[in-house]
């Protein structure tokens, strides 16, 4: 089923182009997490020596934290996206100025 637009149905472009926007921020988000997992639990681990509650307490604060950067990564590229899709700002190839060192169109 698709689902339509104020315009009518989306176009496979559109429909790809959403698919591709889900991957990125599934993948960027993936990264966020671990990035924020590796600084808080293992730099602080292999750099220090640490009691087992002192690593326990990283862990917990690291998985929550990355978490929380996933979640908010993720919601952002997609509203974003969304918002790019909505008001339209994919601009033209015309808008740029077609001769370099000119800064409009139409010099």
């Amino acid at each position: 089923m698709t689902r339509t637009t104020g315009q009518g149905r989306r176009s496979q472009a559109e429909r790809d182009a959403m698919t591709v926007e889900i991957g990125y921020a599934l993948v960027s988000a993936t990264v966020v997490a671990v990035a924020v997992i590796g600084a808080m639990v293992a730099g602080p681990v292999i750099a220090f020596d640490l009691s087992a509650g002192t690593e326990r307490v990283l862990l917990v604060i690291g998985c929550t934290l990355a978490a929380v950067a996933f979640v908010v990564r993720l919601v952002t590229v997609l509203w974003r996206f969304n918002a790019r899709e909505q008001t339209g700002r994919r601009q033209p190839r015309s808008a740029q100025p077609s001769q370099p060192g000119r800064t409009r169109p139409d010099s």
